[in-house]
């Protein structure tokens, strides 16, 4: 078993690591998004929070395309800050794709390429707690 994350941070935040500014770029229509960065540092600790880390790197990319129109979602400032529909939003259904892959030292992997299809995609932007 592997399990190739960023390790704990001092704040306890843990699974992150960071990825180049331009990694992420969002189409001047809002409808398609990439994310894809390659070679990022992380560990294999083989188990979260186990003994044994092993530098690895680790590459992906994922695509997502609106397939309906943006609907908006929450009710902002209108209900009380702890009720879950405390945010603004617009979002739409969306396909997405990906593919991922990942090498340390004598090991590697590589996955197929995988979407959406039989699952389920979304995309929009929110906003929440002080941006509201």
């Amino acid at each position: 078993m592997h399990d190739n994350n960023g390790g704990v941070q001092p704040s306890g935040l843990f699974w992150v690591v960071p990825i180049p500014q331009d990694a992420f770029k969002v189409s001047h229509d809002g409808r398609r998004a990439t994310l894809e960065a390659h070679d990022v540092s992380v560990i294999d600790s083989f188990q979260f929070g186990g003994p044994n880390m092993v530098p690895a790197t680790v590459s992906f990319t994922v695509k997502w395309q609106a397939i309906e129109h943006r609907q908006p979602r929450g009710k902002g400032s209108t209900v009380s800050p702890t009720d879950p529909a405390a945010f603004l939003g617009s979002f739409a259904r969306a396909r997405s794709t990906g593919s991922f892959s990942g090498s340390q030292l004598g090991f590697s992997f590589k996955s197929h390429a995988a979407s959406t299809d039989l699952g389920y995609g979304l995309m929009g932007s929110e906003r929440n707690g002080v941006f509201l």
